[in-house]
C-alpha cells in the first residue's frame, strides 16, 4: 500500500489536470480520430497515469532502502 495509494492519489490529480485542458473528443492517433468514447479515454488515461505513478513510487521505495540491506549477501 506504500506504493499503490500514493500512486492512486497522483493518478487522480493528473486525471483532473490533464483532462481539464484536453478534450478526449479532440484526440487523434496517427492522423485519425481516436474512435473511443470519452469514458473509455478517461479510463485508459487514469490507468496509464496510475501505472506510471506506481513505477515512480516503487523506484522511490527501492532507492530509499539502506545500502547495507541491498548489498548484503543472500542467506
Amino acid at each position: 500500500m506504500w506504493i499503490l495509494w500514493p500512486a492512486f492519489l497522483l493518478a487522480c490529480a493528473l486525471e483532473v489536470l490533464v483532462f481539464a485542458m484536453v478534450d478526449p473528443g479532440d484526440l487523434h492517433w496517427r492522423g485519425e480520430a481516436l474512435g473511443a468514447s470519452r469514458q473509455a479515454v478517461y479510463t485508459a488515461g487514469f490507468f496509464a497515469f496510475w501505472l506510471l505513478a506506481t513505477g515512480a513510487s516503487a523506484l522511490t521505495l527501492l532507492l530509499a532502502r539502506p545500502a547495507d540491506e541491498l548489498n548484503s549477501p543472500a542467506d
